[in-house]
């Protein structure tokens, strides 16, 4: 798994783009021909993916350097969008790393010369900001990096390109890909809950609430000890965030993943480390109500706090932004599950709630989860799944997941006819146990 994680400040810039494209193409947002990736190092020189390589088998040797006196160093051309990057660093000193592609949910609003509302989702509004956008100009050409630039002179730091892409920057190239991979879930969230009905937008008031609510610190524990049934929890919690990653139900700057140990103590994910990247000894243990020390767990431990205390059935419990199931959060929209059997026998009724009642001090969401509701919505926020083995739970998520995108994929077709009150009783009565 090492292997796998971005290290911006060890890794070399050609090792670090190989791996990015390599997870962008795998994410189909980027196709076999198309996309670029650079960074700037601290010579000035632009370190780039090159131009026509296949982007699913994309090596480290594979990347260009273009010093900063314009001398192209490496076995291939660079992209022919280099004078887009160039132009972008040139105008903004704090960007270090730029992401290009074609990703499906960005491009379709490219096409329709629109930009995509950030504020629909927290993580997206804080990750990503306003958006700019270019005009279209030749892919490629001195003009379009010109427009890009301007752009980018305005503050933003991702740019709709009119019938083309997207591009994006950061102050590294974990923080870059961050931002893309969180600009185009806020996108096909959008896109699937315009299929469904009507997004509704955060106010300046929810979105600061929501920045407000952070907690304070938990204490330390004083002595912290690692036997082998710890140490198992955490790595089954870097696999199911790796797994989650993957497949698309977890991105870069939201998820969080705990796992019960021994009485009400538990292990969780950490605040502000890119989940692609989780480590194991990035988790964190919370043991008495303590943490381990120098280590920062999500913001939301105190409501997996809640819910252990409350729900000694309950083992597991996964926080995330699934793009499907989040149409339904940015809707409001009733998630009926009542679609195939699997779907009702595993998660029941979903109930949606208010944003805001994740927050520190509520008390809702472990008054109502149990191991016959799993699964909750909590508008233009999140979904959280809770279950006995973590794998149990990670399969709850993947069958919400799964339920929500056929029933936004049959909007176009037809209404839901869902399973009725009497075939409910039957799955009731042969799978449900009490």
């Amino acid at each position: 798994m090492q292997n796998d994680i971005l290290n911006t400040k060890l890794m070399h810039p050609r090792d670090q783009i190989a791996l990015v494209m390599l997870r962008i193409y795998r994410r189909g947002l980027t196709t076999t021909s198309g996309g670029n990736i650079s960074i700037i190092d601290d010579n000035g020189d632009i370190w780039i993916s090159p131009s026509a390589v296949d982007k699913g088998k994309l090596q480290p040797t594979d990347i260009v350097c273009v010093k900063k006196d314009g001398t192209i160093i490496g076995c291939h051309k660079p992209s022919s969008e280099f004078p887009f990057h160039k132009a972008i660093y040139q105008i903004r000193p704090d960007i270090r790393a730029i992401i290009h592609a074609h990703p499906p949910a960005l491009v379709s609003f490219s096409i329709v010369r629109t930009i995509p509302n950030t504020r629909v989702i927290t993580q997206a509004s804080r990750v990503c900001g306003p958006v700019g956008y270019a005009e279209y100009e030749l892919p490629g050409s001195e003009a379009l990096g010109a427009k890009i630039a301007v752009e980018f002179t305005k503050g933003y730091k991702a740019v709709i390109m009119e019938n083309h892409g997207t591009v994006v920057g950061g102050a590294d190239l974990a923080d870059t890909f961050e931002r893309f991979e969180t600009l185009e879930l806020c996108a096909r969230t959008l896109l699937y809950g315009k299929a469904i009905s009507q997004p509704n937008y955060l106010t300046d008031k929810q979105i600061a609430d929501s920045e407000a609510q952070v907690p304070a610190p938990l204490p330390e524990i004083e002595n912290v000890t690692h036997p082998s049934d710890e140490r198992e929890k955490r790595k089954e919690i870097c696999d199911i965030i790796q797994r989650a990653c993957t497949q698309g139900l977890m991105i870069s700057s939201y998820g969080t993943v705990s796992t019960r140990w021994r009485g009400n103590d538990f292990l969780i994910t950490p605040t502000d480390v890119p989940r692609w990247d989780l480590t194991l000894d990035d988790i964190v243990q919370i043991k008495g109500g303590k943490r381990e020390p120098g280590k920062f767990p999500s913001r939301s431990t105190h409501l997996h706090q809640q819910i252990y205390a409350s729900h000694p059935e309950i083992n597991s419990i996964i926080l995330t932004q699934s793009p499907y199931l989040m149409a339904y959060a940015v809707t409001g929209e009733t998630f009926n599950v009542r679609t195939i059997p699997e779907s009702w026998i595993f998660l029941q009724d979903v109930s949606t709630l208010d944003f805001g009642e994740h927050f520190t001090g509520k008390d809702v969401i472990p008054s109502i989860i149990n191991k016959h509701n799993p699964a909750i919505i909590i508008k233009n926020s999140c979904v959280l799944v809770a279950g006995d083995k973590l794998l149990q739970t990670f399969d709850y998520l993947e069958v919400a997941e799964f339920s929500a995108k056929s029933l936004v994929m049959c909007a176009s077709i037809g209404s839901l006819v869902p399973i009725n009150n009497e075939q409910v009783e039957e799955l009731r009565h042969a799978f449900v146990k009490e």
